[in-house]
């Protein structure tokens, strides 16, 4: 079912998904409003004249008209959308583009214009001039005239949507955002139970006990993009196997590749391998669904390109820097899943490859600060978002993490830095974490 939601949640972020839906919804829409036509005869006195069509020349006019200045604003939105993309692709990074395509705005505006002119092209064809038989499909129209209205807002708020959206502030803002639903969905991870005392765990001796070793192999090229972890857990347990994984959600896979081996008391059915396999999901780009470093690598990329020489604009690196430190104060007081995931009946199956707070913590602000030389202004931040974070580090090993990038940034910053009154500011923030480790 999980595997269902994930390749759901791919295909909301499709661009022509939303558009095929309002399209297809259009064409049912047009029939129901020309079949309903037929069977009601409205009376057209009074006030009502003055919305409803009367005469064969003018419901074509309008129809004609809609329909012609639909398909035009319609390519127009296009070409401003294509603007927008290629904008972003240029000033934030190409792996930036999906999230602009996740915007439900710019979908349904491209496909309430396409699905309106089809919805007048169908209309139009519904009216009838016979010598017998007259047919004006009044409500079919005045429907289109709705239609044609709330087009009009929508271009408003699409244009005042696309002028927002590739502001600096505001890409960094929604990454954030997703970031840090996806750090409350993805931790605690749940695959199986977590063990009372892991340290105390005898791999090795659990291990013996299953003494056939299969290889499960990647069957294409490409990044892993999903597990399904709870039906993973269910057929492991079910067949009493050991599954060990030495790749997780964003690890780049050549096929024939070792993505995992499993351990068997007897020999593996073909079937049960297969479905091991089902469980997987590899694809040619990384996805962010259970990929926390990528939605990571996405603010450390737009920071990065701040950075450069060429651009030189360390507001929007300190923001990425801002927006960054609240997310790993979260995680740093995270209890992060053990690699070792237990079934109900507290037999061990799955030895995973684990995300841990180092590896976030590296993923942020490595590159962020090897990019950072030259700017003191970004150095210093970094060490003030280190020292918000530490303020939230409640475990040791975490502690230690947030030390070992202070002293980084304090070595690379006596190598760099040639002011003295910045490197003295430097060197008092850091003596807030540096001095807290000698205590």
């Amino acid at each position: 079912m999980k595997k269902l939601l994930f390749f759901w949640n791919e295909l909301k972020a499709s661009f022509w998904f939303i558009p095929v839906l309002l399209i297809f919804f259009s064409i049912a829409l047009s029939v129901g409003m020309v079949y309903v036509d037929s069977l009601i005869q409205i009376d057209q006195k009074g006030i009502l004249r003055f919305f409803f069509v009367q005469n064969l020349d003018s419901a074509r006019s309008i129809l004609t008209t809609i329909s012609g200045a639909m398909i035009g604003v319609a390519g127009t939105v296009f070409s401003v959308t294509l603007v927008a993309l290629t904008l972003a692709s240029s000033q934030f990074g190409p792996r930036l583009i999906k999230n602009f395509m996740y915007i439900r705005l710019n979908q349904v505006v491209l496909g309430a214009y396409i699905s309106t002119y089809l919805y007048c092209l169908l209309v139009l064809n519904s009216i009838k001039d016979q010598q017998d038989y007259t047919f004006i499909p009044s409500l079919a129209i005045l429907m289109a005239i709705l239609a044609t209205v709330v087009n009009i807002i929508l271009l408003i708020v699409f244009i005042h949507q696309i002028a927002i959206s590739i502001q600096a502030d505001k890409v960094v803002s929604d990454i954030s955002d997703f970031i840090a639903i996806q750090v409350k969905t993805l931790f605690p991870e749940k695959m199986g139970n977590e063990p009372d005392n892991p340290e105390a765990l005898d791999i090795k001796k659990i291990l013996v006990s299953y003494p056939k070793t299969f290889l499960i192999e990647s069957p294409k090229s490409g990044y892993l993009q999903y597990a399904d972890s709870e039906n993973l857990m269910g057929i492991i347990s079910q067949e009493d196997l050991v599954l060990e994984l030495n790749n997780r959600p964003g690890s780049y896979l050549v096929e024939g590749k070792e993505l995992g081996k499993i351990y068997s008391k007897e020999e593996l059915k073909e079937n049960t391998l297969r479905k091991i396999h089902d469980q997987f999901v590899i694809g040619k780009t990384k996805t962010a669904q259970q990929d926390l470093e990528y939605s990571i690598h996405q603010m450390v990329e737009i920071a990065a390109r701040a950075l450069s020489p060429g651009v030189n604009d360390p507001y929007t690196a300190i923001s990425c820097i801002d927006n960054l430190s609240s997310t790993l104060s979260y995680l740093a007081d995270v209890k992060f899943p053990s690699q070792y995931r237990f079934d109900q009946d507290q037999n061990l199956r799955i030895i995973a490859d684990t995300l841990d707070f180092e590896g976030v913590m590296d993923a942020a602000f490595n590159q962020i600060r090897q990019f950072s030389i030259g700017s003191p202004a970004v150095i210093i931040r970094l060490m003030e978002a280190l020292i918000t974070i530490h303020f939230f580090a409640k475990r040791k090993p975490q502690q230690e993490v947030i030390v070992k990038h202070a002293e980084m940034i304090l070595r690379m910053s006596r190598e760099t830095i040639k002011e003295k009154n910045d490197l003295n500011d430097l060197e008092e923030r850091a003596a807030k974490i540096l001095n807290e480790k000698k205590e």
